[in-house]
């Protein structure tokens, strides 16, 4: 007597995140309606969690296999790559008759990646090699021509919308301005220039693909941007302390501020909820120059 296999449907769409690392805001999933991104490590022997989205990303992870190597085991960018092909294949096996392309389709991906090849590596020349081997323009384009091959790869397993975040001003972030001795007030503008060449690159890329896939979509945003607009006006966004000559609020050892709505930066690397929190929106609904083309909340709608 033949069995038939009952597949429940697909839901209608998920968020895939990968490499949510330094000056780089998680896009919230309760804008477009998912709950919390359960990560990678921890759906282990819960599949059922999966259905909605998983969060991929790796601290110290980086675009390069070798980036944050000093700090132990991470995911790089093709390890982040492999987890997601090792769910997929979890994916069919708990619903053999759901139609995997369709659901792909409609889901989001949401790579941010490339602050730690800079900070864990490039900028730190008596660890790494790169800073000797590389000028900055062929170091950024060693990262896109490794993060387009990995791209693609994910491209292949049937994903069709991405947001692809740029870096960060890393010239800003506290640990830079310290390590470099910045003056008062001022980011460190060699870093920023650094990293431009491949923020730069990350932006034609996005054209590239644009033009080479109709059939997908993919998204340029602008972190860099929407951080440094809230480093150059921070009574608009009610900001009282940016970062300038250490202003972070938790440090070992010391009770977090009250207000920490208030500051840019959570330690010397990250920033706090409040600046996750805008970036995440203006990714969400923000105009072409936070989002190019178009923004998540119409990606969502496509």
């Amino acid at each position: 007597m033949a069995t038939t296999t009952t597949s429940t449907p697909w839901p209608r769409a998920t968020t895939t995140l990968m490499g949510l690392i330094s000056l780089k805001a998680p896009l919230g999933g309760e804008l477009i309606g998912l709950p919390y991104l359960p990560l990678y490590v921890d759906t282990q022997g819960y599949r059922t969690s999966i259905l909605n989205g998983v969060n991929y990303a790796s601290a110290a992870g980086g675009i390069l296999a070798e980036t944050g190597q000093f700090l132990g085991e991470r995911y790089s960018m093709k390890d982040q790559v492999l987890n997601f092909e090792t769910m997929l294949n979890d994916l069919r096996s708990m619903n053999p008759g759901g139609n995997l392309s369709h659901y792909l389709g409609r889901s989001i991906a949401v790579i941010v990646l490339g602050s730690n090849d800079y900070i864990n590596n490039y900028l730190l020349p008596d660890l790494y090699f790169s800073n000797h081997n590389y000028t900055a323009p062929d170091y950024a384009n060693l990262l896109i021509n490794s993060y387009t091959r990995q791209l693609m790869a994910v491209y292949s397993l049937g994903l069709r919308k991405f947001l692809l975040a740029n870096i960060g001003p890393l010239g800003c972030i506290p640990n830079q301005r310290a390590t470099r001795m910045a003056p008062p007030g001022r980011c460190v503008d060699q870093v920023n220039e650094i990293i431009g060449h491949f923020n730069n690159g990350l932006r034609a890329l996005v054209q590239q693909l644009n033009t080479n896939h109709p059939g997908a979509i993919f998204v340029y945003g602008n972190s860099y941007g929407v951080l440094g607009d809230i480093l150059n006006n921070p009574a608009r966004y009610g900001i009282t302390h940016t970062g300038n000559q250490g202003e972070v609020t938790c440090l070992p050892m010391q009770v977090p501020c009250l207000n920490r709505n208030q500051y840019v930066f959570w330690d010397a690397f990250h920033p706090t909820q409040a600046m996750n929190t805008i970036l995440a929106q203006r990714a969400f609904t923000g105009p072409p120059s936070d989002c190019y083309p178009i923004n998540v909340q119409q990606v969502a709608q496509l």
